[in-house]
């Protein structure tokens, strides 16, 4: 029994390290990329935590949906999918702001960069 309760805590802690490491990726990108703003750090900290969910449940909707398009494109749309998800996860997301679809394109492909990075950097 305590060894599934040690497991538990352990996924725990990765998956708030992973939650940390997605708020700074974010804070880090709306710094960089002009049209995109994040108001403090507890916005930053639902902002992940939304970003999570929407990846997690809307995501994988978009992209059967868009298959066809995302084959034609070898693979390339997914990138626009990205940038919708972080374009609604803004929309949801009270003090997290991005101005348009290039914005979250771009953004989306800068946060992957600087998520990656520091993965790079903690590991």
């Amino acid at each position: 029994m305590a060894e599934y309760q040690y497991e538990f805590r352990e996924k725990q802690k990765g998956l708030l390290a992973k939650l940390l490491i997605t708020m700074v990726a974010l804070l880090i990108t709306a710094y960089i990329l002009p049209g995109m703003s994040i108001n403090g750090l507890f916005a930053g900290f639902v902002a992940a935590l939304i970003l999570g969910l929407v990846n997690i449940f809307v995501k994988p909707i978009f992209i059967i949906f868009t298959l066809p398009l995302t084959l034609l494109t070898m693979g390339l749309f997914l990138l626009v999918i990205n940038g919708l998800m972080l374009w609604l996860a803004a929309g949801i997301v009270p003090g997290f702001m991005i101005t348009g679809f290039w914005t979250a394109l771009f953004g989306s492909i800068l946060l992957s960069i600087v998520t990656w990075f520091l993965n790079q950097i903690l590991d």
